[in-house]
């Protein structure tokens, strides 16, 4: 029998590579969210805030099986400078779907964190993270209701989106001539594409050991900041000129995100991935392509 899933902010960087991956596995699949994407089949859409609780009842109905929530901020930089509004879309707006999704009895919640959730940085993006977590445990310690929570690391891929770290990086490269970053580029990530990050994400689905439990979800490609612009220097073959500026980087980590201790998770990878200079040199062609386009 097809399972029902309802994707709260699946119009998102991430959550339409999700959707499509759903969609291409057999799942009857809905997006709820403020606006369609143009990734995805319109016909999937339905328009919902998550912070209109009543709405959000409506959408997860009595055939819902599974519920995904990408949905709320994304940008840390953004939630640093908008701490109400951040609590409250990524905690109460988060709540409003649990109840929902308890009220329904579905089979499994998904949540959508950070590592940041894991981490003493992260301002309030962190914190609402990790608040949402610890209401999302309590949701299945009082009611039963099942979850998996995934903490994403740095995902990304040739999309342009708010929240696509080297897509944005490298379309200010090519314009600017220049790479100005506020750290002392010694930071290191783990960067994952987005199609190897919606792989996974499904993954979790169709094997009941990830049921109520937390997955760390990044990749193989383990590197410095001033690694990779080198490494997008070198590929768009020009005399860039790289700034570091050692300063206002205070929000983000540095070498790991676990400073502190939530509940333990697994890490899941995906083999076979994207390698980082072919993700790296996609985004430079989509990037290329769009400001041809625009001129």
């Amino acid at each position: 029998m097809q399972k029902k899933v309802i994707v709260f902010g699946g119009s998102g960087f991430l959550g339409a590579y999700v959707v499509n991956e759903l969609v291409n596995r057999g799942y009857k699949v809905a997006v709820a969210d403020l606006k369609p994407s143009p990734f995805y089949n319109p016909d999937l859409f339905v328009a919902c805030d998550i912070m209109d609780a009543g709405k959000v009842n409506t959408i997860i109905d009595d055939e819902t099986d599974i519920v995904y929530n990408f949905a709320g901020f994304a940008n840390l930089d953004k939630a640093v400078e908008l701490p109400v509004e951040t609590l409250n879309l990524n905690v109460i707006g988060n709540a409003n779907i649990l109840e929902a999704a308890r009220q329904k009895q579905i089979e499994r919640y998904v949540f959508a964190s950070s590592s940041y959730a894991l981490s003493d940085k992260g301002s309030f993006y962190g914190i609402s993270k990790m608040v949402s977590e610890k209401v999302i445990e309590e949701y299945y310690r009082q009611f039963g209701l099942r979850y998996t929570v995934i903490r994403y690391g740095s995902v990304y891929s040739e999309r342009e989106f708010e929240n696509n770290y080297i897509y944005n990086l490298i379309k200010s490269a090519i314009k600017t001539n220049r790479i100005s970053h506020d750290g002392d580029g010694e930071e290191v990530r783990e960067y994952i594409h987005a199609s190897d990050a919606a792989v996974l994400s499904v993954d979790i689905l169709e094997d009941t050991k990830f049921e109520n439990e937390h997955i760390i979800l990044t990749g193989f490609e383990r590197m410095k900041r001033k690694e990779l612009f080198e490494m997008i220097k070198e590929i768009i073959n020009t005399d860039l000129t790289i700034e570091l500026k050692n300063d206002g980087y205070q929000h983000h980590y540095k070498l790991s995100p676990y400073s502190h201790h939530p509940n333990a998770s697994k890490k899941l990878i995906s083999n076979p991935f994207i390698d980082i200079g072919q993700g790296i040199l996609e985004c430079i062609k989509e990037v290329r392509s769009k400001l041809e386009t625009e001129e």
